[in-house]
C-alpha cells in the first residue's frame, strides 16, 4: 500500500511509490471487461483536456497502442497511458473505477488539483 495522504482510502493500490501515475486493481478489471467486450487491448489512455466547469477536464479512452510519448503503467494485465503533456497535470494520481447509486465511472484523485467540480470530471491547478 502507497503510504501517501491523498491515497490513504485506496487501500488497493499495489504499485511501487515512485511511480508516476497509479491504475487500481479495481479500475484494471473494468478496463479488462470493456476492452474484451470492444475486442480492443486493455490500453486505457488518460488525457487531460481544457474546458469542463472548473478549466481542465479528463478524457478517458480504450486505445490501440502505445504511443512514443506515453508513460505507461501496468496493473493486472491493464496498461494505463498518459501522454507526456498531460502527466504534468495528472502526476501522481490515482485512477480508480467507482460505483454508487449515482452511477459508476472512472474517478481521478490528483494531488495537483486545486479544486474541482462536483462531478469530478474537471478540475483547477
Amino acid at each position: 500500500m502507497l503510504h501517501k495522504p491523498y491515497l490513504k482510502d485506496m487501500t488497493q493500490i499495489t504499485q511501487a511509490a515512485d511511480q508516476e501515475i497509479f491504475l487500481t486493481p479495481n479500475a484494471a478489471k473494468r478496463v479488462a471487461a470493456i476492452a474484451e467486450k470492444q475486442k480492443k487491448p486493455a490500453i486505457l489512455r488518460l488525457a487531460v483536456d481544457g474546458g469542463g466547469c472548473s478549466g481542465f477536464q479528463y478524457r478517458f479512452d480504450l486505445a490501440e497502442k502505445i504511443e512514443s510519448d506515453d508513460i505507461a503503467v501496468e496493473e493486472s494485465g491493464v496498461t494505463l497511458v498518459v501522454d507526456d503533456i498531460s502527466l504534468d497535470l495528472v502526476r501522481g494520481s490515482a485512477v480508480d473505477f467507482v460505483e454508487s447509486l449515482g452511477g459508476s465511472a472512472f474517478q481521478v484523485t490528483n494531488p495537483n488539483a486545486a479544486s474541482g467540480c462536483g462531478c469530478g470530471s474537471s478540475f483547477s491547478v
